[in-house]
């Protein structure tokens, strides 16, 4: 018995120090240029005018943002959309993006502008006769998202570290340890003056 009990309060500690962890990282989205970068950490300035350090992982993922045009998109294509509500209620498109497939599906609160919304899902329908339409269509629902005319839309092509140069914009989550280091695993860059536009 009084092994048992050992066993279980060992059992509760390690429970306590994986919460303990967890509780300690947190994930933060950062977008900025790219001041310096020495291989493994990339300097940034934030949108917001701070100064950040970013570790790569060492199997980061690097990707470059690339134009194309609704017309592009396909019903089946996953994506996601960043929107803001119309005048009557309805979401119009702020950017629409292509998406990899582990990429969490679904329709929830933004920080690329004040009552934005991101929804991930796939391309059901994209209508361009009455005006440019997008329905997209995740587990539990779907949006019908008006696309005006300039909607910055790209897709990600491979790309490498020698792409992360000074004056580039990116887009990355980053997570931030206890200790305060923010390491990124995947990291969007702009290319030829397209930026990631999430």
């Amino acid at each position: 018995m009084r092994f048992k009990n050992l066993f279980s309060y060992a059992f509760l500690a390690v429970l306590s120090c994986v919460a303990a962890s967890a509780q300690a990282q947190s994930n933060v989205r950062v977008r900025g240029t790219i001041s310096d970068f020495d291989g493994s950490v990339l300097s940034v300035k934030s949108r917001e005018g701070k100064d950040l350090k970013l570790k790569l992982a060492d199997n980061a993922a690097i990707v470059a943002a690339k134009a194309i045009t609704l017309s592009d998109l396909k019903p089946g294509d996953y994506v996601g959309s960043t929107t803001r509500p119309g005048a009557d209620g309805s979401r119009v498109a702020v950017e629409i993006h292509t998406l990899a497939p582990t990429t969490p599906e679904g329709h929830t609160p933004w920080d690329l502008e004040p009552e934005t919304m991101m929804t991930n899902a796939n391309v059901a329908s994209v209508q361009s006769a009455s005006g440019q339409f997008v329905t997209l269509q995740y587990k539990g629902g779907s949006q019908k998202i008006l696309v005006p005319p300039g909607t910055p839309i790209v897709t990600n092509t491979p790309a490498d570290r020698s792409y992360l140069k000074p004056g580039e914009y990116i887009f990355t989550t980053a997570q931030v340890g206890a200790d305060g280091v923010m390491t990124v695993q995947r990291i969007q860059v702009s290319r030829d003056g397209v930026r990631p536009p999430q």
